[in-house]
């Protein structure tokens, strides 16, 4: 066929230019007829027997509960408890965006529109709730934080709104009537609820983006760090509440009476069950995530503790003893938990009653009932791959949840599947593998390598893909590339026994990725000390020591720790972000590998095997919907990653190639890193807000630290977090051992920039 006029410019990010990808990084080959083929013929693949899951399934799934609908950056939802102007049950909910915004729409049966309910300027939007007599007085409570254009004394805000009683009945903003406000920079909290005894209950974080750093979280002297309880209907002169005479701390000297609870470190979403319970979401930092029931005058522990466990035992305990966290998950499990809401529907009547609960980081979802003392009928019901930020019941009393990607979902039951043969619990039952005993895969799995890898301390890793049949996989020249169902991923680690003997290089792991269902799923396989099998890790992954040569440690061998990761720590770092496959792009493919001997492109070699389905672009460049099995220009004019450790190439570019590989799989817009970077190779350096750049978490003791700190190694986080392992440490999973190349090269790079001025985008 005819080669399309359609050409991808090769680009590095430059220090916030753009400049053609040298000569030298871009992958070899071009378009000659001679260009050698790795691979001559493909071999079709029906040796498959990957297939269900080795986990009993979970009875529900996520739907699209309003498929015309997407929002920006939701957080929270909510309905209408009634419709204000007839004073008649509503069928009016509302979603809550990050930038100031709340969006209304009516949710029957299927809107296509919404309207603006409220709109906030220079101000983040975290939660709403509605008073308990709402269509009498029509007041709706706001959580706010801000002003965003003064970064460094932002404000919570509780503010009372009036909604108009004609349409479009929205909020007059000169009804607003600021309840309270105060100083949090950062793990804001951000809900509030009202109680069965009609007190207004706002969550309050630690107010910082450090590790509890102002020492906030057992005093009691501040509001940040607490659950605040206020009678806002019997206001004090001047004031916009009263604080209830039955609060904890009301005569405690030096206390803030407002105080209900305290030692929360970032208390997310709250709220009060039929029964005038009071949950609390309190999302964790390094290693444990939690659900607390919050009572008068309850000290969670927090810099102290973290859901129970020793954080900071050195810091000074608050004046109470602590209380502990009615259910904790370790990250193994949970990453960023998001909190729910109590089960009232029809539609799933073994839920009626239960607590129902998510996770930002997984997407998982778990259910649990409390009968005033403890918890029960706690188990996991759901893992979706969204970034559930907030809960809420519809009008019915049906679930519904926000996905920060912008949809708004409902729960499912999973329907029943058809008999299929046992998960393969051993690999060589994968049909992966010709012989597993000498790592023999079989003749259609296609090897093969990355420009940049990812760092997995100090292991040699094999790399195959397999394709089922004679499916495709679609192509895009940025971005991750899509692989057809039933597509697996293999990757086999290893480690070296003996740096003198390759001979002794030893199997540890082989970790596939499944994609079923239009869901990726990640498996791990231990290798025996026979070298002849691998079994598969249990979901809740494994811990194993080696012994590793090192000519710096005693003897010439350290102890070195590897992580078998839990199915639920795979899919944290194979996140919808990062497309789900890491290595699997058009930056890291084109590259020539080592086929037996035959030194070869690898985008030509998938092009000649027909692998590849690649989107036509129209006249004016956006995709047509029609496809080749032809690449549409030669290799070498497709972007490739440099080698971060090929000093042919620039500086920067390697470091970028690097940052992409290692941290941008997380560091994306709506990734699941919660900072402001943007670590993707082709965003610009304005936009990666890394370079002169304050940090919004932990400073690790550094005076005056930013993310790079032009010039100033010493004064750089981003490089403190990759040379160090332990509490804090980026990436933060799967790695025991200091990447030293990578900790140099990014140490040259920060030197190299020397005192320049703070590019534009940083914050």
């Amino acid at each position: 066929m005819v080669r399309q006029s359609f050409r991808v410019r090769v680009v590095v990010v430059l220090l916030g230019c753009l400049t053609p990808l040298p000569a030298d990084v871009s992958a070899d080959g071009g378009d000659r007829p001679d260009a050698p083929i790795g691979i001559e013929q493909r071999i079709v693949w029906t040796t498959s027997r990957v297939v269900g899951s080795p986990d009993p399934p979970l009875p529900y799934r996520g739907m699209r509960a309003w498929p015309s609908l997407t929002f920006k950056g939701p957080l929270y939802i909510i309905a209408e408890p009634v419709r204000v102007a007839a004073k008649a049950a509503s069928r009016r909910m509302f979603v809550v965006e990050q930038a100031g915004t709340i969006r209304a729409f009516d949710g029957d049966p299927a809107p296509e529109t919404t309207d603006v309910f409220l709109k906030l300027d220079d101000r983040d939007t975290y939660g709403m709730t509605f008073h308990p007599r709402y269509a009498e007085n029509r007041f709706v409570y706001v959580f706010s934080n801000g002003p965003n254009s003064n970064a460094e004394h932002k404000q919570n805000r509780i503010s009372r709104f009036t909604v108009r009683d004609e349409p479009p009945f929205d909020i007059d903003l000169s009804s607003e009537r600021i309840i309270i406000e105060y100083e949090s920079n950062g793990h804001n909290g951000g809900d509030l609820a009202f109680g069965k005894d009609g007190m207004l209950y706002i969550s309050s974080g630690d107010g910082t983006t450090d590790s509890d750093t102002n020492l906030t979280g057992q005093k009691i002297s501040d509001l940040v760090s607490g659950m605040l309880r206020l009678d806002v209907d019997h206001p004090e002169p001047g004031q916009g509440y009263k604080v209830p005479e039955d609060n904890p701390f009301l005569k405690t000297p030096g206390a803030r009476p407002e105080l209900w609870a305290y030692g929360f470190r970032n208390p997310w979403r709250i709220h009060v069950d039929p029964q005038g319970h009071l949950w609390c979401g309190d999302i964790g930092q390094d290693q444990w995530e939690m659900i607390e029931i919050v009572r008068r005058g309850d000290n969670f522990g927090w810099s102290i503790l973290e859901g129970g466990h020793p954080f900071y035992l050195e810091r000074t305990q608050g004046p109470h003893s602590f209380a502990k966290p009615a259910i904790v998950h370790p990250h193994s499990e949970a990453r960023s938990i998001t909190g729910g809401v109590t089960y009232q529907g029809s539609k799933f009547p073994e839920l009626q009653g239960a607590y129902v609960y998510g996770d930002y980081g997984t997407g998982k979802i778990w259910q649990a009932r409390y009968d005033g003392e403890q918890i029960s009928d706690h188990r996991e019901i759901a893992d979706t791959p969204y970034q559930i930020l907030g809960f809420g019941l519809d009008p019915a009393g049906e679930i519904v949840f926000v996905d920060y990607a912008g949809p708004v979902y409902t729960l499912e039951r999973v329907p029943p599947e058809a008999p299929s043969p046992p998960f393969p619990r051993r690999l060589s039952e994968t049909g992966l593998f010709r012989s597993v005993k000498g790592h023999v895969v079989e003749p259609a799995l296609i090897p093969y390598s990355v420009n940049s890898p990812l760092w997995s301390d100090h292991a040699h890793k094999e790399r195959f893909i397999a394709l089922p049949e004679l499916s495709q996989i679609e192509f895009t020249h940025e971005g991750a590339w899509k692989f057809p169902e039933g597509a697996v991923l293999v990757k086999t680690f290893s480690l070296d026994q003996n740096a003198a003997e390759p001979a002794t290089r030893r199997r540890i792991e082989t970790r596939i990725m499944v994609i079923q269902q239009n869901e990726w799923v990640g498996y791990t396989y231990r290798w025996n000390d026979e070298q002849s099998d691998a079994a598969l890790v249990e979901s809740e992954g494994a811990d194993q020591e080696f012994s590793v040569p090192d000519v710096s440690a005693p003897g010439g061998r350290r102890r070195q720790v590897w992580h078998y990761p839990s199915r639920a720590e795979c899919m944290v770092c194979h996140s919808r972000a990062a497309g789900f496959v890491l290595g699997l792009s058009t930056l890291q493919m084109n590259k020539v590998h080592d086929y037996d001997g035959v030194q070869a492109n690898q985008l030509r070699t998938l092009e000649h095997l027909g692998v590849l389905k690649i989107v036509l672009p129209g006249d004016d460049g956006k995709p047509t919907g029609q496809f080749t099995d032809r690449l549409l220009q030669p290799p070498e004019e497709y972007a490739a990653l440099p080698d971060p450790f090929d000093k042919s190439a620039g500086l920067t570019a390697r470091v970028r190639s690097y940052l992409h590989s290692n941290c941008a799989q997380c560091h994306v817009a709506a990734g699941g890193g919660n900072a402001a970077m943007e670590l993707g190779f082709f965003t610009s350096n304005a936009k990666t807000n890394i370079v002169g750049v304050k940090p919004l978490h932990e400073r690790f003791g550094i005076v005056d630290p930013l993310l790079i700190a032009p010039g100033s190694p010493e004064r750089s986080v981003l490089l403190h977090r990759l040379a160090t392992r332990g509490r804090g440490q980026m990436p933060p999973l799967a790695s025991s051992v200091v990447d030293s190349s990578a900790a140099d090269l990014l140490r040259e790079w920060i030197e190299s920039l020397g005192d320049q001025s703070t590019p534009a985008g940083g914050n």
